[in-house]
């Protein structure tokens, strides 16, 4: 059931996917555009929305008849791309700053987006799911101290200091889509 090396690596897996540091230039101009960003309500709306994918997710791709497997390959080429946008400072994919920070842009799909939710049903094709919801907890209470801090851990690391955390974590994160895709497409066949 409980697993600590499980724990650890859904851990790392959901902070680089949802790259909440990466983030802290888009949270700092929302905040300059509204004044002020409800932390508390974002990261427990988005716990909910991740921990509510995570048992939902799986049903739904039944009723439309994809197993978890096709769907963990899948995502490990999402996974991939997300990775590929981290190390090489490129946008694959470029949303809107939305005009007011409200639950919308923070909770979905900034802290629970699409990579959140293909990573949480690809990791729950090969982990417990007690060790991916307390990994989900561990990163929402994480996503919570950046959002509140933000200004001042701009301020400590600069534009470079937050570039370097974001490749590190887009290779850590390109190492888990390999990972992904080599451990379930065996079992599609």
């Amino acid at each position: 059931m409980f697993d600590f090396k499980e724990l650890l690596s859904a851990s790392l897996v959901l902070f680089a996917v949802i790259d909440i540091v990466g983030s802290i230039p888009l949270i700092i101009s929302l905040r300059a555009k509204v004044g002020h960003i409800q932390s508390g309500k974002a990261s427990v709306i988005s716990a909910f929305i991740m921990i509510g994918f995570l048992f939902l997710g799986e049903e739904i791709l039944k009723l439309i008849g994809i197993d978890i497997n096709s769907f963990a390959v899948a995502g490990s080429f999402v996974i991939l791309f997300l990775a590929l946008e981290m190390i090489l400072g490129i946008n694959l994919y470029k949303d809107d700053v939305p005009e007011t920070a409200s639950i919308v842009p923070l909770a979905f799909p900034m802290i629970a987006g699409a990579g959140t939710m293909t990573s949480l049903l690809s990791l729950r094709a090969e982990y417990h799911v007690l060790n991916i919801i307390l990994a989900i907890l561990i990163n929402i209470i994480f996503v919570y101290i950046i959002l509140k801090s933000s200004k001042l851990i701009e301020k400590k690391l600069g534009k470079s200091g937050i570039n370097i955390i974001r490749k590190v974590f887009g290779i850590v994160l390109l190492a888990i889509a390999v990972k992904l895709f080599t451990t379930n497409i065996g079992q599609l066949f």
